[in-house]
């Protein structure tokens, strides 16, 4: 039989008989191999017959038989374990022992499985004739493995790749990363552990239905004409991470330059992440069951001022402003003898006919403490079941996870249910099928009111006004009716079905043919029914809603009810062929293969206000004249042809070429098709022969690899301009014009907008530079990546028109930008004694994006101009806050401040004259004369980074996991939540952090001068002289919060045993312990956005959790 040889570096060994020398680094070839001897503790290289005759020689029969043992966490053995030789009909099983025997060539892979445990695949390598194998139970948080990490196995694009071949971009997230974690889904498990990744909670903060979005190495594009979201493959499928039961998840890879992602082409220019569910493996059914309670508080809620000190505020608000007080000495007393318990908080006004609030209310409530609770519970369960036998095996689990929201009033509620199914089965010896199906029902409830509106409002709620008047209603004003008295009720269904079809004809060619459907049913029901005001006998009189609930509902005793009904289908064919070969050294791996994909969306709505009746919540229970209906349908589709080759020499010298054919139906037929290719090289120079003979650091190194890319993808995801953007649509309305003839509104169109004829991909170039680094004994690893990123084309807005044109201009592809940025992970483990394992592991990741291209001939600061970085902030330059009127009147002889504001006086903002003309303004607010203005900071998140720590101890284990960013400015001036009462009297807040703020030496306040403070002095203005952008009112947003930590303790198997039990595991757990940052208490900074403005949003949670998991 003929063999592969292997030329491995020399070794060194001492003390070691030479035969054992023998077994550890020589390798066979052609029946007999012959090695020269250089003294007796080193191995030369080997030598052909024709010039051996010169040295020493000894003969080494073949090597065939494998051996090996297989034992667990703690060293017993593991008996029925199975070993197959991947791609080929050879396996065995361990005895009672643990051990086996097996027939293998160099080069191959063992993949063992075993009930219970988490599988595992391991290289056989030339000098490698016994193992011994440790499998890791499958809630074990065992950090000790022996088996080499550069062994490890990485799914890919269409595919999988040993760790030390792969010369992209790739970052990968375990299981044991999601284990235990209160989350509500898998995309929380990736922030902090995955490199390159930027998140953003957006406008929902920590809503139930709300879940983090988030780019890989930072946006692609500018505005929000196009996406720059990453493609997500579950099973090789589109999916949502936010539908997906987190304790399915077996792997999480992210591919994150253009060589990894470019072979799903253009819906993939700014990264894949491809999610590998668990599916089933040969042995005895394993049951596990995993069942948690969580308790979930709000993170942070801004402290409000009680009632007195709110009056106190206010009236010195409107004493700065020249008007009179807000409260009358007589109420602020009132407000005294409410906290003393001496009257009830309001009263009627006969003369208004209204119970006395705001100004004239006396009650002392904190608005976010009503409208939120203290804690709430929530609970998920988890059943698993896997097995199986030689030609068949399963995977099927169940998961509910119920959890309450934070809201006291008509609380909101979400309940999640997934079922998960895989069968994967030999039908012939050639042919393999595997099956699996996937359903996820999501229901949400919440209050339809429950929108940014309301966010906006909380902190505008005056302490004075009580909750409810004296007969036990609650007060009108103060929303709680609002959010009791409407529903959203949202069902979202998601059936996933994939069938593929393995052929192997011969060893080492595979080909997949995989089918895959997915149907998304979505249905929404809102209701708003009829609230009140109750007058001074409890009577209810009809009233309502804030009139920017919108839908007409500020008219008296109005509801509505309105529907929404969406169906998505999406098809997917994936073919593909695999072949892989060794010869001698050069090792050669081929796929070609194709994609189609189409997706259809069909959407119908409908309205109609004025119930029968609160118990019948339907549109045919209405009898109102304004009913609304609307709807959409459309689809796209997608094919490509793609191709990869990956060689290698010695894995030592690697290469990669991929190249796709695209085509989408997003574009006009001439813009349709579209190639893009893409390679990746690398060389690890540990691998080299001369790397051994340069001392004892470099035989501790096992890897040093480094790898660059390079690959260009378009991009046609032209979700947010319309599937078709070259499509002429005519805006049409029903009853919308502005005339009425014959009492009745007019039906409406209008001339439609231009469309582009020549609108087409966007096109995205990547170089990528990276370092892969591992020693002693892989306990060490680093991987370091730099990239640069080019967008081409972007579509942007066209140069304007002139108004006579009477409609819109069309985007166009006329813009470019540039990004850069390094990624680093580190991590050590290790083992004290026998018992105790440990590892660090942390991430630091940085980017930043900058236009090199738009149309801006002005260089207007208002837009985009080339040049410039993403979220630079643009603003004055603070000098201070005068303390008396003296000293403001001094600065304005050479400061004129007038185009910013008047009555300048102590207490007021000073303006730097930074281009010394002597006045403050922003000039043309131009590039080339901005004026006072220049760069203060950058909203841009940036040095993101995590911090994993985990140690395990007889039983015991402990993860302490941190997460933050390192750099971020935020401009929060101008924002009614940060700068209190500095606009109208009615959106003004008054948080206790606001008590910092100026009043003169000479004060009359009861709260004494303050005279270095913070804020300016509270002015009803509003203008924003004060709060124009400037250096004062730059927050520092960067963090570091303790994300999770988690305590468990598994119990000794010698205990369980009688009872039938595997493995029993109980731990505690805490999400979002604690937060350190130097920003405004007033803001948390993940959820610094908001829909009505920064900050106002629905809290983030605070969650502990206590769990149990069992295996049998």
């Amino acid at each position: 039989m003929k063999r592969k040889f292997i030329l491995w570096r020399q070794q060194f060994y001492s003390n070691k008989a030479l035969p054992a020398v023998f077994f550890l680094t020589l390798c066979p070839i052609y029946g007999k191999t012959y090695y020269g001897i250089v003294n007796d503790n080193k191995v030369d290289n080997f030598y052909t017959k024709e010039s051996f005759s010169t040295v020493r020689r000894f003969s080494f029969p073949i090597l065939k038989e494998i051996s090996g043992v297989v034992v667990d966490e703690t060293g017993k053995p593991v008996s029925n374990a199975k070993i197959v030789v991947k791609g080929t009909n050879i396996k065995t099983i361990t005895n009672e022992k643990g051990a086996f025997t097996i027939d293998a060539d160099v080069l191959d892979t063992l993949i063992v499985t075993a009930s219970g445990y988490s599988d595992k695949e391991i290289l056989v390598k030339a000098n490698t004739t016994a193992f011994q194998i440790e499998l890791s139970s499958v809630s074990s948080k065992n950090i000790g493995d022996k088996t080499n990490d550069i062994d490890e196995v990485v799914v890919v694009g269409f595919g999988k790749q040993k760790k030390e071949n792969i010369t992209g971009s790739i970052s990968t997230v375990s299981e044991k990363a999601i284990e235990g974690r209160p989350i509500n889904n898998a995309i929380q498990a990736l922030q902090g552990t995955a490199s390159g990744l930027n998140f953003n909670l957006g406008n929902g903060g920590g809503q139930l239905d709300n879940a983090l979005s988030f780019t890989i190495r930072g946006s692609g594009i500018i505005g929000d004409k196009m996406s720059s979201s990453p493609l997500v493959l579950i099973d090789g499928v589109e999916g949502d991470l936010k539908s997906l039961n987190p304790r399915d998840i077996a792997s999480i890879s992210v591919l994150k330059d253009a060589s990894s992602a470019s072979i799903y082409g253009s819906r993939a220019p700014f990264g894949v992440v491809l999610v590998t569910t668990k599916t089933g493996r040969p042995g005895k059914p394993t049951i596990t069951y995993d069942l948690m309670t969580r308790f979930s508080s709000p993170l942070l809620q801004p402290s409000m001022m009680d009632s007195e000190s709110f009056a106190y505020y206010f009236n010195d608000a409107a004493k700065n402003a020249g008007q009179n007080p807000v409260f009358t000495p007589e109420v602020i007393q009132k407000i005294k003898d409410y906290k003393a318990g001496k009257n009830y908080g309001t009263e009627w006004n006969p003369e208004g006919q209204y119970w006395r609030t705001y100004d004239q209310g006396f009650a002392n409530v904190n608005w976010f403490k009503e409208f939120y609770k203290r804690w709430v519970p929530s609970t998920e369960n988890n059943l698993s079941i896997r097995g199986g036998a030689e030609k068949i095996n399963y995977y099927f689990s169940a998961n509910w996870l119920g959890t309450d929201g934070l809201m006291r009033y008509n609380p909101d509620r979400m309940d999640r249910y997934t079922l998960n199914g895989k069968i994967n089965a030999q039908l012939l010896p050639f042919l393999r099928l595997n099956y699996s199906t996937r359903f996820t029902r999501t229901d949400y409830k919440s209050p339809a009111y429950m929108s940014g509106l309301f966010y906006h409002n909380v902190a505008r709620r005056w302490p004075t006004n009580p909750v409810k008047d004296p007969f036990g209603n609650y007060m009108s004003g103060n929303e709680i009716q609002e959010l009791q008295n409407s529903n959203r009720k949202n069902q979202e269904d998601i059936l996933t079905q994939q069938v593929a079809f393995i052929f192997n004809p011969v060893k080492n060619w595979e080909t997949r043919a995989e089918f895959n459907y997915i149907t998304t049913n979505t249905f929404t029901n809102s209701s708003y029914l009829p609230i009140y005001r109750y007058d001074g006998n409890g009577t209810a009189i009809p009233a309502g809603y804030d009139a920017g609930v919108g839908d007409g509902l500020n008219k008296p005793g109005s509801s509505l009810v309105k529907e929404n009904a969406l169906r998505r289908n999406f098809f997917n064919t994936n073919i593909y062929s695999t072949y892989e070969t060794q010869l001698n050294n050069h090792y050669f791996k081929a796929m070609l293969g194709m994609q189609s994909e189409l997706n259809k969306v069909q959407e119908f709505r409908a309205s109609r206000d004025m119930l029968y009746s609160p118990n019948v919540i339907a549109i045919d229970a209405t009898y109102g004249n304004t009913p609304g209906v609307g709807g959409s349908r459309g689809h796209w589709s997608t094919f490509g042809a793609f191709g990869r080759l990956n060689y290698n020499y010695k894995q030592r010298y690697l290469v990669e070429v991929n190249g796709r054919y695209d085509g989408t139906s997003r574009f006009l037929r001439d813009q349709r098709w579209n190639f893009y290719p893409s390679f990746s090289v690398g060389w690890n120079m540990a691998k080299e022969d001369f790397w051994g003979k340069m001392g004892r650091f470099a035989q501790a190194v096992n890897d040093l690899k480094f790898r660059f890319s390079y690959g260009s993808l378009g991009n046609q995801n032209t979700d947010k301009i319309g599937w078709y953007p070259f499509f002429q649509t005519m805006p049409v309305g029903a009853n919308d014009g502005y005339w009425l003839i014959n009492g009745q509104r007019t039906n409406t169109a209008y001339a439609p907008g231009m469309v582009s004829r020549s609108l087409t991909w966007e096109r995205v170039t990547t170089w990528n530079y990276g370092l892969d680094f591992t020693a002693f004994n892989n306990r060490l690893n680093f991987k370091f990546d730099y990239f640069k990123r080019k967008t081409f084309d972007m579509v942007a807005p066209a140069p304007a028109l002139p108004a006579t044109l009477g409609t819109t201009v069309p985007d166009m592809n006329n813009a470019d930008m540039e990004s850069k940025g390094f990624e680093l992970e580190v991590g050590w483990k290790g083992k004290i004694g026998q018992d105790f394992n440990y590892s660090i592991n942390g991430m630091l990741s940085d980017n930043r994006q900058k236009v090199t291209r738009y149309n801006n001939e002005t260089g207007n600061l208002d837009y985009y101009y080339a040049g410039r970085y993403f979220g630079e902030i643009w603003g004055y330059t603070t000098r201070g806050i005068a303390k008396t009127d003296e000293e403001m009147k001094e600065w304005l002889k050479n400061h004129n401040q007038d185009r910013l504001g008047s009555n300048w006086g102590a207490g007021d903002i000073m303006y730097e004259d930074t281009n010394g003309d002597g006045k403050i303004d922003n000039g043309k607010n131009t590039l080339s004369d901005p004026g006072d203005r220049r760069i203060i900071g950058n909203s841009t998140p940036r040095y993101n980074f995590g911090l994993n720590i985990n140690m395990d101890y007889k039983g015991f284990d402990l993860n302490i996991f941190f997460q933050g960013v390192g750099k971020r400015d935020i401009n929060i001036g101008a924002e009614p939540y940060f700068i209190g009462a500095n606009v109208g009297l009615w959106q003004s807040t008054a948080f206790t952090e606001h008590m910092n703020y100026f009043r003169p030496a000479n004060t009359d306040s009861p709260f004494g001068p303050n005279v270095d403070s913070y804020y300016p002095r509270p002015i009803f203005d509003y203008g924003t002289k004060n709060f124009e952008p400037q250096t004062r009112w730059i927050q520092n947003a960067a963090y570091i919060r303790l994300k999770n930590i988690q305590l468990g303790y598994s119990l000794p198997a010698e205990m369980l045993k009688s009872l039938g039990i595997n493995h029993l595991r109980i731990y505690l757990s805490a999400e979002n312990v604690f937060t350190i940052t130097k920003m405004s208490k007033i803001f948390d900074p993940e959820t610094i956005n908001g829909a009505w403005g920064k900050g106002k949003v629905y809290p983030l949670s605070r969650v502990i959790s206590t769990g149990i998991t069992l295996i049998f």
